[in-house]
């Protein structure tokens, strides 16, 4: 089983930036996939970044040039830092970790085990 906790989110103005990050706790397969998956109000979860078990990077046409994921192996931690935020990144920010098919990293309910979430405002 794996635990997933993230932190890092708040209030930003357009054009501000913010890190979030993500510890990762228990088993994690070695064929994992973890992603940083955000979900707006009334609109489905949408996969913003993605590093996969060979540290294939993958990001959503949406935030290219502006947000940048890695993972820390030695510390179990998924960070992304976000520039040149917009209001239509609004939206709670969740990291999610399992075993997808390179076709499916954006699908969020492809992931088995998520984290509660932390909201980013730009505004």
């Amino acid at each position: 089983h794996v635990q997933l906790v993230e932190s890092g989110g708040g209030l930003v103005q357009p054009g501000g930036s913010l890190r979030l990050s993500c510890v990762a706790s228990g088993s994690t397969a070695s064929n994992y996939y973890v992603t940083w998956v955000r979900q707006a109000p009334g609109k489905e979860r949408e996969g913003v970044a993605s590093v996969d078990n060979i540290g294939i990077i993958r990001y959503a046409d949406s935030v290219k040039g502006r947000f940048r994921i890695s993972k820390d192996i030695t510390k179990n931690i998924l960070s992304l830092v976000m520039h040149n935020l917009k209001p239509e990144d609004t939206a709670m920010y969740y990291c999610a970790a399992g075993p997808v098919m390179p076709y499916q990293w954006s699908q969020g309910d492809k992931y088995p085990y998520w984290g509660k979430g932390t909201q980013v405002t730009v505004s």
